[in-house]
């Protein structure tokens, strides 16, 4: 299962009921872990950190942005924090170690963007890696002005116009700030009372990246609780790790005779991160994460437990997972394999040409590869929604009935998940022919492999198909779905012939 993190962020940190409500919201959704909620008083604004599946990561995002919307309104939210809208940013960030990537969470960006603009009616704009244009990769140009700014903007300078929603603030809700990126660490640094609040801009301004100090490092000055503070946003610890960061604002608060009290963090880091800077503060030579007990312990427990627990489930004379659940797999291999020669083809001088086409085709890989993977499960569910309605009775004559018609509605469903998974596998064969013929040659054989198992893919979800309904009474009513999934095998192994020809052409005929 690939995990991803998603790190809300609300414009709310003083009402302890609205906090809970927006927690309950995300934590409702399947498959949702909340690891942190980090409230600030003065800031008035709550960090809200969870991982989910990637199939759920923006049902629950989405989940906490509309009970945003019932509850924030930002026409009477005040704090320190810069903000556009009840829910100011959401960024998604991809888990490797979990298998995520950054084009899933690019993809998840789009997916939640269309579907928040369009349902809540709240104007989106995509940032870092999801951005759209240039000019929106930075955060901070994106909320330039805030909300009241922004609402003043919206419909009259076309430079603001969203990339989803309508062209207009909403009135309480104000905008949403959509992306993905690597892992950021929200880190702040005191200098004492209030009274050295010119300090901390001084010193803010001095190690942000934008005025000339750390590339990194995003960084303002504010009073918190009666403090100076020197809030920072980390956004790449192995460029800039925590250690240098707190030296930095140390030493240029030294010059201005000012030294720091204490430090913070806002949500979560990544141990590696903390770890290095202990290795530092006690000039650790040689220190690796393999030192740790806990690191090769979880290297001993987790590796290779998920492939293989698969394949000993299909193994298992259980008939789930069957051959649907494995034909969605095998076509979110095809595109695993299409989403990496993409990847390969992508910055390279010599494919140029098709540098935008490739980059498309990585997001749209692993889109299908996401939906696929989904479809494992689903197609598993469906099957066993079947097998309890013929469990139901058979007498009397009305339960009778009433089992005819639930058998009925769970074959069609049974036919109509493993469709699903022919779509998908459909539009796999074609992206693995388009990289196949356009993509890294050195990355053809790949391409081939990623077509091969997409028609395999489409050919066997439409077995499940046709078995289906093959089983029903009423055998009219599954005409249209075999007729589609016969169409999408010829599809699939149109695009698969197209990408085996590219492939032979390439290496040679033996």
């Amino acid at each position: 299962m690939k995990l991803v993190e998603c790190v809300p962020n609300f414009s709310e940190g003083r009402r302890p009921e609205v906090i809970a409500a927006i927690r309950d919201a995300i934590a409702a959704v399947d498959g949702v872990t909340i690891l942190d909620v980090s409230s600030d008083t003065s800031h008035n604004r709550t960090v809200v950190t969870f991982v989910a599946p990637v199939a759920t990561a923006a049902d629950a995002a989405f989940a906490g942005i509309a009970e945003a919307q019932r509850r924030i309104d930002l026409r009477e939210h005040r704090g320190e924090h810069p903000r556009v809208g009840a829910t100011d940013v959401c960024p998604f960030v991809p888990l490797a170690s979990w298998g995520s990537t950054m084009e899933d969470c690019v993809a998840l960006a789009r997916t939640l963007g269309e579907r928040v603009g369009r349902e809540l009616g709240i104007p989106v704009y995509l940032y870092e890696r999801a951005a759209t244009r240039p000019d929106r990769e930075n955060l901070a140009d994106v909320r330039r002005g805030e909300f009241e700014g922004l609402r003043d903007e919206l419909g009259t300078n076309p430079a603001r116009t969203p990339d989803f929603g309508p062209d207009r603030i909403h009135e309480s809700a104000g905008a949403t700030v959509i992306g993905a990126r690597p892992f950021l660490v929200a880190y702040n640094v005191y200098l004492g009372p209030a009274s050295n609040l010119a300090v901390a801009k001084e010193v803010a301004k001095a190690v942000r990246g934008s005025s000339g100090g750390l590339r990194y490092v995003k960084g303002l000055g504010l009073e918190v609780d009666g403090q100076a503070q020197v809030s920072m946003n980390l956004v790449d610890t192995e460029r800039t790790p925590i250690h240098r960061a707190f030296e930095a604002v140390r030493t240029e608060a030294a010059a201005h005779g000012v030294v720091p009290t204490w430090s913070e963090l806002v949500g979560l880091v990544p141990e590696r991160a903390l770890l290095e800077a202990g290795a530092r503060h006690v000039q650790l030579r040689g220190f690796s994460p393999q030192m740790l007990l806990e690191h090769r312990v979880r290297e001993a427990v987790q590796g290779g437990a998920s492939l293989s627990g698969f394949v000993a489930d299909v193994a298992s004379a259980s008939p789930t997972p069957g051959g649907g659940s494995v034909a969605a797999h095998a076509g979110a291999l095809g595109a695993a394999l299409a989403q990496m020669v993409a990847g390969l083809t992508v910055g390279k001088k010599k494919y140029a040409a098709v540098d935008a086409e490739m980059r498309e085709a990585a997001l749209r890989a692993a889109d299908l590869g996401n939906r696929l993977a989904a479809l494992v499960a689903r197609d598993a569910q469906a099957y066993e929604a079947v097998s309890a309605a013929y469990k139901l009775p058979k007498e009397p004559e009305d339960a009778a009935s009433a089992r005819a018609r639930a058998i009925h509605a769970a074959l069609l469903g049974a036919a109509e998940v493993p469709l699903e998974t022919a779509r998908a596998a459909a539009e796999v064969a074609e992206l693995a022919a388009a990289v196949a013929e356009r993509g890294n040659s050195n990355a053809v054989s790949d391409a081939g492999v990623a077509a091969l198992l997409a028609e395999a893919a489409a050919k066997g979800a439409a077995y499940n198909v046709r078995i289906n309904v093959a089983s029903l009474e009423d055998k009219a009513d599954g005409t249209a779905l075999t007729a589609e999934a016969r169409t999408l095998v010829q599809r699939a192994s149109h695009a698969s012939s197209s990408a085996q020809a590219a492939v032979e052409k390439a290496i040679g005929q033996d």
